[in-house]
């Protein structure tokens, strides 16, 4: 937004050092990715610019790592693919029916001790993820959930939820209980009216929660190193285990894809998060 004419000049001075400075943030966060993506496009096995890459020769550009991704030998991938897609879609719909009933809760004005109960719930947020794997392994491996798909899914669950929590909490917020109390007058049972008021209402913030918790799963790697055996593999920890063993252009290859995932997901969530502003605009 341009700045009006009668602005003082320090003033003016200010706005546009802070506009640098948020350039400067920017390009430092994004600079990573101007290095990952030309390089999965590399024909070399080294993870370098070449030459050929340099002077913008398309001999030097290959899809063989995505290839390799998709048919390579023994296709570790596909098996760590499939296993990280199943563990995060069923953590995310076990986060979402807890997070979004622990949310409802919270927002009811007769329920006590709202702000303990909000720090337990979104502890896991806060604790370092190396002290909750631990106690997450001992607790599993007592269960017997150790090395299993159920147990990577609960540990997920917990991980999750809180994301669930704070988004439906927030979309509460501004939600309109009279709706509620008038479906309730004319004979609507509890279960019915969240169903068809509530939930419709909510559902912007329930999927953005939802999306969070996804992308918590399946980016998780330290809760997975305590958990996973040979057979639960997921897309992190193969790329932790190809980084220390057989350093590959493969891994950038999947890097880039990971980010375009996590990309679309985030400008999802945020097409939401508006699309939930508009609605309790218009609520108001």
């Amino acid at each position: 937004m341009a700045l009006p004419k009668y602005t003082e000049p320090h003033y003016r001075i200010w706005h546009y050092t802070y506009l640098l400075i948020c350039a400067a943030v920017f390009f430092f966060l994004v600079a990573p990715l101007f290095v990952i993506f030309p390089l999965s496009f590399s024909a070399d096995i080294f993870l370098s610019f070449s030459e050929g890459m340099l002077r913008l020769d398309p001999e030097a550009f290959s899809l063989r790592w995505y290839e390799d991704m998709i048919y390579g030998t023994k296709n570790p991938w596909g098996l760590a693919a499939k296993n990280s897609f199943i563990i995060a879609i069923f953590a995310t719909i076990g986060s979402v029916i807890l997070g979004t009933v622990a949310a409802l809760g919270l927002s009811s004005r007769h329920m006590p001790y709202k702000g303990l109960i909000m720090a337990v719930l979104i502890s896991p947020m806060i604790v370092p993820l190396i002290i909750s794997g631990v106690a997450i392994f001992f607790f599993m491996a007592k269960a017997g959930l150790a090395a299993t798909h159920t147990g990577i899914v609960l540990a997920h669950m917990i991980l999750g939820t809180p994301f669930v929590v704070i988004t439906v909490t927030a979309t509460l917020s501004g939600f309109d209980y009279s709706v509620t109390r008038a479906a309730a007058s004319l004979g609507s049972n509890p279960v019915n009216t969240f169903m068809k008021i509530t939930l419709p209402l909510i559902l912007p913030g329930v999927i953005s929660g939802g999306l969070f918790a996804f992308v918590t799963s399946f980016d998780e790697v330290v809760v997975v190193l305590f958990l996973a055996g040979l057979e639960n593999t997921t897309i992190p920890i193969q790329m932790w285990t190809g980084l220390r063993e057989q350093l590959s252009p493969t891994i950038l290859s999947v890097a880039t894809c990971l980010i375009i995932l996590s990309t679309l997901i985030l400008v999802t969530a945020e097409l939401l998060r508006r699309r939930s502003e508009r609605l309790r605009g218009i609520n108001r």
